[in-house]
């Protein structure tokens, strides 16, 4: 941190850290046990799509190695933002094989060259008791995660929201600034 950002009470931005991912499974026990929100076994990554071979060998290259696994399928959806999203779904839930998936998808971007073109990582929770589902989200480019929950077309509960946040602060690294968690609409995978 510069001089002049400690004057005027500017702080830098935490460094994406793709091993951050591998503290969800944690955090999905606490999740279960204080709200009795569980895994859907559904996760996806967001990237803005480039186009060329590069980009098209190191997104086949994750979808390859994810669909290696029989209890995976990978999809790829386009979201009408801009966005694509790698859709990974498990037949038999595991948050550890889940975050894995997640985190290939991102590593073959990123080693590739396309970590900026890299939005953000999710992983979908539910509860028997309510049929809302709760996003976690990972920033990519700010090494942080948020929890997004949408009640209706372009609605969110974000008592809820800031709930889980204290929940989620135990675990993981949680966006301070809420301008920053952005919301989902209509995310794939959400409605799984």
């Amino acid at each position: 941190m510069g001089f002049f950002d400690a004057l005027f009470g500017r702080s830098k931005p935490k460094e994406p850290n793709l091993d951050d991912l591998f503290a969800v499974p944690p955090a999905a026990l606490t999740l279960e046990a204080r709200n009795g929100l569980r895994p859907t076994g559904v996760g996806a990554v967001a990237f803005r799509e480039v186009e060329g071979g590069a980009f098209d060998r190191a997104e086949e290259e994750a979808r390859a190695l994810i669909s290696s696994d029989p209890n995976t399928e990978v999809e790829q959806v386009n979201d009408g933002y801009g966005y694509t999203w790698q859709v990974v779904s498990q037949h038999v839930t595991s948050t550890p094989d889940l975050v894995t998936s997640l985190h290939a998808v991102n590593a073959a971007l990123e080693a590739q060259g396309f970590g900026p073109m890299l939005l953000c990582s999710v992983v979908y929770f539910r509860s028997d008791s309510s049929p809302r589902t709760l996003a976690l989200v990972y920033l990519y480019k700010r090494g942080t995660f948020y929890p997004f929950v949408q009640t209706g077309k372009h609605q969110r509960d974000e008592p809820f929201e800031l709930q889980m946040r204290g929940v989620l602060n135990e675990d993981l690294p949680v966006e301070k600034e809420l301008s920053k968690w952005s919301p989902l609409w209509d995310a794939p995978g959400m409605d799984r």
